[in-house]
């Protein structure tokens, strides 16, 4: 696969951010069509069909980007908009976690911590 020079990825992020700033989506047909074309380019440079996956993989492709950097890994989850973070799962509530007694470990109680 190709890969887009850095400078080129900035030049793109930066149009793409300033548009958005200006609200771009709710503005002219212009401005819309502009926003569309950018977003597009960042998708075809970065290998990707996301507009927010492309800004990820744009900004990991930058010089300022460390190999151990995590930023793909991260979001921002909060309990109300995922239904897995509303109850904590347990071995109760969950059938995949049960386990019959003969395969749990004997290791006393108080020497297991919290996770």
């Amino acid at each position: 696969m190709l890969m887009a020079h850095p400078a080129v990825l900035e030049d793109l992020i930066a149009q793409y951010e300033a548009l958005i700033l200006l609200g771009a989506e709710e503005s002219t047909p212009e401005a819309r069509q502009r926003l569309a074309d950018i977003s597009y380019t960042l998708c075809v440079a970065t290998g990707t069909r996301d507009v927010d996956m492309a800004l990820i993989a744009a900004r990991h492709r930058l010089s300022g980007a460390r190999p151990e950097d995590d930023s793909l890994l991260q979001t921002t989850v909060t309990p109300e908009s995922s239904p897995t973070l509303q109850a904590p799962i347990t071995p109760e509530s969950s059938p995949t976690l049960q386990t019959s007694s003969a395969l749990q470990p004997s290791v006393p109680t108080e020497q297991v911590s919290a996770v």
